[in-house]
């Protein structure tokens, strides 16, 4: 854990975004080990430490996994494809930011069997699922996302294993008390990270009053915006 970071901890938490193209370049485990060692410095209701990491590398039992993950993901993008309009509107010009989201996003379930590493975010229950269990894991996956990022290295955190959970619980022998909360996508970006975009601060933080935004709620110099944002 002596390898200082390539990066301060202001210009990850500002540039890290979701990646979703990988070069081939594997990630070798001490890399992997010091990402998932910041991962478990997270926080956890009463420092339990619910949460655990299950990392798919390579292997036999890790190209199963791929394979299963890879059809469940391509049919999760199908379904948002078109239930969100990505083939509508500005999404029909080329190199528009819609189309070029969709190019992305199809590219990442396309080659979901050639990245480099797949880790599970799972939270052991210690009592019945509650809608804040979250708290004792989301922060871990938010520290691995970030470490990643300070190495070198993307992510993308998704959703789409549930279409597959049983099949993947029986392949990796998860127990029923625990939950697969994530699954974290991890590699060498072929892009590169950069400013995110996001709302303008003014329009997420509130002071005394729901909706009355603070005057010290400003955005640094150069801040570029989401869409939903100002032009």
């Amino acid at each position: 854990m002596d390898a200082s970071p390539a990066i301060s901890a202001i210009e990850a938490l500002s540039t890290t975004r979701a990646i979703r193209r990988y070069t081939d370049d594997p990630i070798p485990s001490e890399d992997l080990n010091r990402i998932l060692w910041l991962a478990s410095r997270a926080p956890s209701g009463s420092n339990r430490q619910p949460f655990r990491f299950l990392a798919i590398t390579q292997g036999e039992t890790a190209d199963k996994v791929k394979r299963v993950l890879g059809d469940s993901f391509r049919r999760g993008w199908s379904t948002k494809l078109q239930h969100d309009g990505y083939q509508t509107g500005s999404g029909q010009i080329p190199n528009s930011p819609k189309a070029r989201q969709a190019a992305t996003m199809q590219h990442y379930v396309d080659h979901i069997e050639q990245v480099p590493v797949i880790v599970f975010a799972c939270l052991v229950r210690y009592r019945d699922a509650s809608p804040t269990e979250g708290a004792s894991i989301y922060p871990a996956c938010q520290n691995l996302l970030i470490a990643a990022r300070t190495f070198g290295y993307g992510g993308a955190l998704t959703m789409w294993h549930q279409g597959v959970e049983t099949q993947l619980r029986e392949l990796l022998a998860i127990p029923d008390n625990v939950a697969i909360s994530a699954c974290i996508t991890l590699g060498r970006p072929q892009g590169s990270h950069g400013p995110v975009r996001r709302r303008p601060i003014a329009e997420l933080v509130f002071e005394n009053q729901w909706g009355s935004s603070p005057s010290w709620a400003n955005d640094p110099d150069g801040t570029r915006f989401t869409s939903a944002g100002p032009k």
